[in-house]
């Protein structure tokens, strides 16, 4: 395990990195929310959550509900992806796959690196924590 430090410089490599740790998670959602964009962070977890499942009962009833609560138009955390997406994950809802998700993570991940992420390494809240890092 890396120290706090390290764990903070290292989520301004990649957004994997910062992905990839509980903290760094916890941190850009909380980010996220201040720009009202926290359902991405969300999504994307619940994807990776959803790729666990092995069960095809579990998944039917996870697909559903990542569908009502992200996907489907108007829902709570509607997230930003285009129709054709949308409609081919609707139609696999009732048989569906451990990556019948994948096309619309690929985008929402593309949307937070390219479009969030930038934004959240500028952000006050991580510079503070990277001065912090730094210091120590």
């Amino acid at each position: 395990m890396l120290d706090p430090g390290d764990d903070v410089l290292a989520w301004g490599e990649s957004l994997d990195h910062l992905l990839q740790c509980k903290t760094g998670q916890l941190l850009f959602e909380d980010f996220l929310r201040t720009e009202y964009s926290e359902e991405n962070l969300l999504f994307w977890l619940a994807c990776e959550e959803y790729k666990t499942i092995t069960s095809q009962a579990d998944m039917t009833v996870a697909a559903k509900k990542i569908y009502a609560e992200f996907v489907q138009v108007d829902a709570p955390r509607q997230i930003n992806i285009d129709c054709v997406t949308r409609d081919e994950i609707g139609e696999n809802l009732s048989q569906p796959v451990p990556n019948c998700l994948d096309g619309a993570q690929r985008v929402i991940y593309s949307l937070m690196e390219n479009d969030c992420y930038p934004r959240f390494l500028k952000s006050e809240m991580y510079q503070g924590l990277l001065e912090q890092a730094e210091q120590q």
